[in-house]
């Protein structure tokens, strides 16, 4: 059985890049160079291919109701037009995904999965659904084949996005242009023939766009930035700078940073769990944790010396004793240093503890810091 391809997997062909499996996806990696794509990012701007990303669709009476039951955020807070960073749980706590949720009108929300997570996370909030009290006032749909995306971050994106995506939004959070979205607001636009989502959102650290709409809809806008953004310095990016930006500002990875048997609470992301919401699955576990402490927790880290950069799985070592192990690691492309996060005792977790990361079987020093690793100065 083959590789699932994008829409825009021609033009990845066409602009020379190089084509990896990722979660049974064709994606590009880079097309030139990773460090060259994270630095467009982090001082121009970058667009990213993120139709492997899924899309569910929960409507109703009961949507609300059903998604605080599931989800640890609490979906009450936002208003139409509003998103936010949540987290899906078992009765563990552990996290089946972590994603982000939108409410688009009153009773409509919208959640963007992780693409490795999608068959896993339909299958879950179906379970949740069947059983759920309410089930006649909820729908519940996989939309992810009726959607493509693009992501498009960086500094200077908002000087040439509302030339590519124009006029005022016609649902959702209700703007006169792109620009005018703040952080986490999603309104939709007219374009060429139907609509499209823009969010003020993004996994780079950079103020940035995600854009979701049809595979015609979303061809186009890759090819209307691609022309607005060159003389602004925009590159097209793959995964491999995806993955350098996120670890720089210590985003999570699903498979990484995030598993079942990992918790929010290990992982620093306490903020997205709203214990006063009432009962949510997992929400026993994570008040337990809360009250109690945890047994291990994540850390950033930056390499000390000249090394080998740090890679997922390499032991992390205190003491003489190994006390863990690097869940991403790289050579930062900002700050030309080793850096990366993995999980260690909640004792060695605080920043200006020296660990030390074994690198092809030699440790190397490294010194515990605050996350983010890297901040725009």
């Amino acid at each position: 059985m083959g590789l699932n391809r994008t829409p825009l997997f021609t033009a990845h062909q066409q602009l020379g890049a190089k084509l990896i499996d990722f979660g049974g996806w064709e994606m590009p990696v880079q097309y030139k160079s990773i460090v060259e794509e994270h630095l467009a990012v982090r001082q121009a701007a970058g667009i990213f291919d993120i139709s492997h990303m899924g899309e569910v669709t929960v409507s109703g009476a009961a949507a609300a109701d059903f998604l605080n039951r599931t989800l640890t955020n609490d979906v009450r807070k936002l208003a139409s037009g509003q998103g936010q960073y949540t987290l899906m749980c078992n009765e563990r706590g552990g996290a089946i995904d972590d994603l982000y949720v939108y409410r688009l009108c009153d009773e409509v929300y919208l959640l963007v999965l992780n693409a490795s997570r999608v068959k896993v996370d339909v299958a879950w909030l179906q379970s949740r659904a069947a059983t759920f009290p309410q089930r006649s006032g909820l729908q519940l749909t996989d939309a992810s084949h009726n959607y493509a995306a693009l992501a498009v971050q960086g500094p200077r994106v908002k000087e040439f996005i509302n030339d590519c995506v124009k006029g005022a939004s016609i649902s959702a959070a209700r703007v006169e242009r792109a620009t005018d979205l703040r952080k986490n607001q999603i309104g939709e636009f007219h374009f060429e023939h139907g609509g499209v989502l823009v969010s003020r959102t993004g996994y780079t650290g950079e103020d940035g766009f995600e854009i979701i709409g049809s595979d015609k809809a979303i061809q186009q806008v890759w090819d209307k930035i691609l022309a607005a953004g060159r003389s602004f310095g925009l590159k097209p990016c793959g995964l491999g700078a995806r993955d350098t930006l996120r670890t720089e500002v210590c985003y999570p990875l699903y498979g990484h940073e995030l598993d079942e048997n990992t918790t929010p609470m290990e992982a620093g992301l306490g903020f997205f769990v709203s214990l006063d919401k009432g009962d949510f699955i997992g929400r026993a576990i994570l008040a337990e944790q809360k009250a109690k402490g945890i047994g291990r927790k994540l850390a950033a880290f930056k390499m000390s010396g000249k090394s080998a950069p740090p890679r997922p799985h390499y032991p992390i070592w205190a003491n003489g004793a190994r006390v863990g192990d690097v869940t991403s690691g790289t050579q930062s492309p900002s700050l030309g240093v080793g850096i990366g996060m993995g999980y260690v005792p909640p004792g060695l977790a605080k920043p200006g503890t020296e660990i030390e990361i074994e690198i092809r079987g030699k440790r190397s020093p490294a010194l515990v810091v605050a996350r983010p690793i890297y901040r725009r100065s």
